[in-house]
This record gives structure tokens, C-alpha cells and sequence, in this order.
């Protein structure tokens, strides 16, 4: 045990600047001058809506506490579903999950909602590749979201939608890459930039839960590196736990799950109902300002 409390702390060393905050401490209190506050955005991640456990109605109470925040839009991080990527899944089981989002997604219609796929949101278990409902079109199309990767602008900020479900979990194809060193290329400089993903790019706490970050970040870090005047911050999930790491400059937030244990009472070393180890289920509210500045508040929601 003495050992692999060792190999931990190690490895934990090796993020250089890395700072796990508690859910109280993940407001950036980054300096904001005379800087305007020109976006405000809602990060959910991790809903894995479901018929059980009354998640529909608690996902609706939810979104009333975050609408008292008046965001300007929503980022959804993945894992939109509770999980149709298991081998017993049947098709009805996707469906029945399909359409509770889309009721829940109503709840808020006057809102656009940016969202990434999730490795629990594609439904392999499809009898061929051919079924409309295999892999990650189906997936797109119940997202409404231009494909499985993407870019937008807002208010002078550019924003990119990855896709972290490839051959080596949490990972970019080759394809993608191409992509995203041409978009960031071709974006003016000192372009402020906002990256989701589903799995974290660089994070502390995927120590405390097996793994479960990219595993291409040194290629992510480098070429972010390349790009230091424009990537400002990467916000994702995917571990149900909260952190902050900066390297470089680059504010990395782990914006825990809007689930929290996956709508269940949480696992029993849980500080609290719905809690995953020390994290409550909850949302974060991220303001952008004109000169790059970000900050990334989680709050905690009481179910």
C-alpha cells in the first residue's frame, strides 16, 4: 500500500503547477483590471440522463438554479446519456434514454447548447455498422451539433468541440489533429480560445480515479505551446471529480458531473448524497472577458 501511495504521489508530481481545489475554491480570481466581461457560459458535463432515479425532474430543478445565473449559452461536455456504449444495451434502452434528453433538453430551449460526444453516448452493440443508429453519426444527430469536432465564434472568442473517443481512449485521430492545428493557424493572433473536450486534456485528479486523461497531451501541450497567445483555457469531465491544473499558462478545469454518482446516493466513501470521493454533482459557471481572462466557479447542486 506504502508503495503505490509512493508511485502516486510521484506521478502527481509530475504535473508541474498542478492545484486541486475544493468545490468553495474554484472560483479563478485571476486579476480582471478594467477588462469587460463579454460571455458567460453554463458547463454541465456528465449528465447521463436517465429514467431512474427521478433524474428527469432533477435535471429540470437544476437548470432553474443555473438560469438565476443568466448565461449566455451552454457547453455540454458528453456523456449525455447514461450509457448505451455496453454490449447488453439494446436498442429500445438507447432510445428510451434518446428521447429523456431530448424532454430534458427542452427544459432548456432558449438557450443554444454546444455539446462533444461522450464515451458512455455511442451505442456500439448495433447488430452492423450500417444501422443508422451505430457509432457516432446517430450520436451527432441526437446532439444537433455540426460533427463529432468543431469550432464557433462568440463575442471575439473562438471556442473547439473535440472528440476524445478514438482508438486509444482519449485521444485525437490523425484526422482531427490536422484539423485543429489549422484552425488554430488560421485564427488572428491574440485570439482568445476555449476548448472543451470529454476527457481531460491535463488534470490531477485522474490519479485519484485510475486514469481517464488524454493520452496524447504531450502533443496537446505542445502545440498549445505554439499557440500560447490564443488557448486560454480547457474545460471537460469525464471523472466525475473536480480540479484546476495550469501549465503554461493554460487554465485546465475538471468541472466534475451534473450527475455527481451518477444520480445514486453516492459510493460510500462519498462526502454527501449524490457525491463521487469528495465531489458534489454540480454545474460551472465560466465567465470570458475582452483580454483573455477566464474564470471557472463549480457549484455545488443539492438534489
Amino acid at each position: 500500500m506504502k508503495s503505490n501511495r509512493r508511485s502516486a504521489i510521484k506521478s502527481m508530481a509530475v504535473l508541474a503547477g498542478a492545484t486541486a481545489l475544493s468545490p468553495q475554491a474554484m472560483a479563478s480570481t485571476a486579476k480582471k483590471g478594467k477588462s469587460k466581461r463579454v460571455l458567460r457560459i453554463a458547463h454541465i458535463t456528465d449528465v447521463h440522463i436517465r429514467p431512474e432515479h427521478d433524474a428527469p425532474k432533477r435535471f429540470e430543478k437544476c437548470m432553474e438554479e443555473v438560469r438565476k445565473h443568466k448565461p449566455d449559452f451552454f457547453l455540454n461536455g458528453g456523456d449525455t446519456i447514461y450509457a448505451a456504449d455496453y454490449s447488453h444495451i439494446t436498442r429500445e434502452r438507447v432510445n428510451e434514454q434518446w428521447q429523456i434528453w431530448s424532454q430534458c433538453r427542452a427544459s432548456i430551449k432558449e438557450y443554444e447548447v454546444y455539446s462533444c460526444l461522450g464515451n458512455h453516448d455511442m451505442w456500439w452493440a448495433a447488430p452492423d455498422k450500417s444501422d443508422e443508429m451505430y457509432g457516432k453519426n446517430h450520436v451527432v444527430k441526437q446532439l444537433d451539433i455540426p460533427g463529432r469536432y468543431y469550432s464557433f465564434d462568440k463575442n471575439d472568442w473562438h471556442f473547439i468541440v473535440l472528440d476524445s473517443n478514438n482508438k486509444n481512449a482519449g485521444s485525437l485521430d490523425e484526422a482531427q489533429r490536422e484539423w485543429l492545428e489549422k484552425d488554430l493557424a488560421a485564427l488572428p493572433a491574440n485570439t482568445p480560445v476555449l476548448i472543451m473536450s470529454h476527457y481531460p486534456l491535463l488534470a490531477a485528479c485522474t490519479h485519484l480515479d485510475g486514469g481517464g486523461m488524454h493520452t496524447d497531451y504531450k502533443y496537446l501541450i505542445d502545440l498549445f505551446y505554439q499557440h500560447k497567445d490564443k488557448v486560454k483555457s480547457c474545460v471537460s469531465g469525464h471523472i466525475h471529480l473536480l480540479d484546476k491544473v495550469v501549465y503554461n499558462d493554460v487554465s485546465y478545469y475538471c468541472n466534475g458531473a451534473l450527475s455527481g454518482f451518477w444520480w445514486e446516493e453516492g459510493d460510500k466513501n462519498s462526502a454527501g448524497k449524490s457525491y463521487y470521493l469528495q465531489t458534489p454533482p454540480g454545474y460551472a459557471i465560466i465567465d470570458l472577458y475582452s483580454d483573455g481572462t477566464v474564470t471557472n466557479e463549480y457549484i455545488s447542486h443539492s438534489f
